[in-house]
């Protein structure tokens, strides 16, 4: 488990042959903490919450389709996440990180450039 302020992540590996157990356990899991937070007066979100598979693109077929219940909402596998900014996908590539990198970047230059006639020729 991993804890930040009120962003709680789970995390755990098994073989391929134990998807289903795993997946059992981590819907118990849920459940516990959602217990947890109703006896403690707390509510779990279940809107932010996600389950990512994290696997390689030849064993993805091994993963299962269903989604895991967390306190009665049923959730389903995302191809990536976002953890404090950094974007973290099923296969571990990076690529939808870099990606919205690239993207703000472009959208930083295109309002430089927009800007840059309104700024003196010493500041560059």
């Amino acid at each position: 488990m991993h804890l930040y302020a009120d962003d709680t992540q789970v995390y755990g590996s098994c073989p391929a042959s134990n998807v289903d157990a795993f997946s059992a356990k981590l819907t118990a899991c849920s459940c516990a903490v959602a217990s947890w937070m109703q006896l403690n007066r707390l509510q779990l979100n279940s809107d932010k919450t996600e389950v990512l598979w994290c696997v390689t693109t030849r064993c993805q077929h091994q993963l299962p389709r269903s989604p895991l219940v967390v306190d009665g909402t049923p959730i389903n596998p995302v191809q990536s996440v976002r953890d404090l900014g950094i974007f973290v996908d099923a296969d571990l590539v990076m690529r939808t990180h870099v990606q919205k990198m690239v993207f703000r970047c472009f959208a930083l230059l295109r309002h430089l450039r927009s800007i840059c006639h309104s700024v003196p020729a010493t500041t560059f």
